[in-house]
């Protein structure tokens, strides 16, 4: 039985990735009569250029994917080895959100490219790894939204928070370290953002 369940858990680190590359906002944006999201607006195909370009309920069904395809592998693992039993079992479910996320940020089926910006997807790996952080986390985010009126704005921040807040919320050093990495990708992701928001052209939410 152990080893069986080994070898589920090594399956589901490249599953989480495979999972991950699905480009949801690609294939709901072509749905919604769209030939490809990648040459519309910012040309991002996650959620915030999906809606934007194709509607509301197109960007929301694709926020739905994105968090779920971070969320579900996590969830599976942890059928496995439930979060916060040991340290192993939280680095084997970090590891699990962080393939889930390799996959939007460079997915297979895309050859590595034109992958997401991450912050749905890192949001669903914590959904499953720690409910409450993700909790704080949202509040965090409207919190930041009502301030900067940019969605970049407000993920940049949140996801530089999100490691304090998971550390004051699971207390776990294993999963702080996966908030940390999380919140380089997503930066790293955002950075041609970093640049719109420190020349004043990154676009506004409301108003102009």
């Amino acid at each position: 039985m152990e080893s069986f369940a080994g070898l589920l858990a090594i399956g589901l680190l490249p599953g989480a990735y495979a999972l991950g590359s699905i480009p949801f906002g690609l294939l709901i944006a072509k749905g919604f009569g769209h030939a490809d999201i990648r040459t519309e607006g910012s040309g991002n195909i996650g959620a915030t250029n999906v809606r934007r370009t194709a509607g509301n309920l197109a960007g929301g069904v694709t926020l739905t994917g994105d968090v779920l395809k971070g969320a579900l592998p996590v969830w599976l693992g942890g059928m496995l080895y439930p979060i916060g039993r040991n340290g192993w079992s939280d680095l084997f479910l970090g590891l699990v959100a962080l393939s889930a996320l390799g996959g939007h940020l460079f997915p297979l089926f895309l050859r590595g490219r034109g992958g997401g910006k991450g912050v749905a997807t890192a949001a669903g790996g914590l959904l499953a790894l720690a409910p409450a952080a993700l909790a704080v986390s949202l509040l965090a985010f409207v919190a930041a939204i009502c301030g900067f009126n940019r969605v970049s704005a407000a993920s940049l921040v949140t996801m530089a928070l999100l490691p304090l807040i998971v550390w004051k919320v699971t207390d776990s050093p294993v999963l702080v370290g996966w908030a940390s990495v999380t919140f380089v990708l997503v930066a790293w992701r955002h950075r041609y953002n970093i640049f719109r928001l420190a020349n004043g052209t990154e676009p506004r939410i409301w108003g102009k």
